[in-house]
């Protein structure tokens, strides 16, 4: 098998752990209606498995570290795939809960580890469009995995989605066995020194960007199906045709923040593409009798939710070129904390305020996100300017 083909199988494992993650904002309402739970119940799933996976995965990581790559791999695919088997057959609210915690722990692993396994095994000189690739597999779980997630939901049983992925898992770990070689373990980073990074305030500021860009998107991102079914009316058809929409919308959403990142900066980026996100969120609520207007401020929102992306990424690695591994995975973390924190306040303002709710709420997080670059960039001439002035000084 060609190392092509193998960075394809990691995509593919990718998706899975994607679509495990994201799957559950896809289907919240008919989970809560068949576990007899309220929405505010079934979001907390999303919660707790962001979480797990963002305080988890860098201990695991780093306990681990001079573990074989593939045997990784390997084991806690096995964990991922077994955690999907208990979600399909356990009962009851609790057990499905104890299920999403091993998936999450099996879930970061497998990405962390499939991404290092990519750029080991890829052409000399392709390393970085193999971790593309390989990310890649991830925001496709947003494109196919959530609306055939609903598409399952809708017309059998949404539990049978997690017995696909368990049968996909399978024949990934065939395929891994087989054709991945064994490859040696990188030196480990001491936690220390992964830390360290958060004493520089720009680090910190930028770290926080991230938070509450991803965290406000994520307190209607969460609850999205049930709005669309309650406060908009969809029907089951155009929710699945919203869903894939929304999918393919944050997949060029992407694409174009990473051109604009590179063509006109990362400031003028992020500020336009928030500000497009704080717009859309509001337009949800003000547009929501009206299917037509709703489906596209959607694509509208996933497109300008999705653009700051690649560009927080860039822009984090910018900051410390010689840790960019560290800021990567520190940044991810970030992601997932700001995931379950915006699905546990999401879940407060449904139960407090209302469903309709959620997108003012989400846009004031996204506003402060705004804030915080402005302001991080305004004073970042100062530092400069004081910097340059100690030194003319000395």
């Amino acid at each position: 098998m060609s190392s092509t083909l193998k960075i394809y199988v990691l995509a593919l494992v990718s998706f899975l752990v994607g679509t495990s993650e994201y799957v559950i904002a896809g289907i919240l309402d008919r989970i809560a209606d068949t576990m007899n739970i309220s929405l505010i119940a079934a979001g907390q799933l999303i919660t707790i498995f962001s979480l797990v996976y963002a305080l988890g995965t860098p201990v695991i990581i780093a306990l681990t570290s001079r573990w074989d790559r593939r045997k990784l791999l390997l084991y806690f695919l096995g964990l991922f795939v077994v955690a999907n088997v208990l979600a399909y057959l356990l009962p009851g609210y609790g057990l499905f809960v104890a299920a999403r915690v091993l998936m999450a722990l099996g879930a970061g692993v497998v990405v962390v580890t499939a991404l290092t396994v990519a750029s080991q095994i890829a052409a000399e000189g392709k390393q970085a469009s193999a971790i593309a690739t390989v990310i890649t597999g991830f925001t496709a779980s947003l494109i196919v995995g959530v609306p055939l997630g609903r598409l399952v939901a809708a017309s059998w049983d949404w539990k049978l989605v997690f017995a696909g992925i368990a049968v996909l898992g399978v024949l990934a770990m065939l395929v891994i066995a087989a054709a991945i070689p064994p490859s040696k373990a990188e030196a480990p980073v001491p936690l220390k020194k992964q830390l360290s990074l958060l004493k520089q305030p720009r680090i910190v500021l930028a770290l926080l960007v991230t938070f509450f860009w991803l965290g406000g998107y994520s307190i209607a991102y969460t609850y999205i199906s049930p709005y669309l079914v309650s406060v908009s009316g969809m029907s089951e058809a155009i929710l699945s045709s919203a869903l894939l929409a929304f999918g393919i919308a944050s997949l060029i959403g992407s694409k174009v923040g990473g051109f604009s990142a590179d063509r006109w900066g990362v400031k003028r980026t992020l500020i336009t593409g928030m500000t497009l996100h704080i717009v859309s969120l509001v337009l949800l609520n003000i547009t929501a009798s009206s299917h037509l207007a709703v489906f596209l401020v959607l694509i509208l929102w996933s497109f300008a939710a999705w653009s700051s992306g690649p560009t927080q990424q860039y822009n984090l690695v910018t900051m410390a070129p010689e840790s960019s591994g560290i800021m990567l995975s520190l940044n991810s973390s970030v992601m997932q904390l700001a995931m379950a924190a915006g699905a546990g306040i999401g879940g407060i303002a449904v139960s407090s305020v209302s469903l309709s709710s959620i997108t003012w709420i989400g846009a004031v997080g996204v506003a402060v996100a705004v804030i915080i670059v402005i302001s991080s960039y305004r004073s970042a001439p100062l530092k400069s300017t004081q910097t340059n002035t100690s030194h003319n000084v000395a």
